[in-house]
């Protein structure tokens, strides 16, 4: 199955970003981005799942490059 360009709020999305490998949670990040472009273009606005979704990767991204700096 083909990779959808954006994740919309009702789309699934897993609870626990620990256990997702770098290059899926990358891939995921560009969904999410793209999602929150397209509601900002065609609604004026974004989606609170969608900017939670957003906080939620930038956090696990934030905690893997401190981990990783130690």
């Amino acid at each position: 199955m083909k990779d959808k360009l954006h994740l919309t709020p009702a789309d699934p999305f897993p609870e626990e970003l620990t256990a997702i490998p770098n290059e899926k949670l990358q891939v995921l990040d560009s969904q999410v981005q793209r999602q929150l472009d397209r509601e900002i273009v065609l609604d004026g606005e974004t989606d609170p799942e969608t900017e939670f979704r957003h906080y939620e990767l930038d956090d696990e991204f934030e905690s893997r490059e401190t981990t990783s700096e130690v």
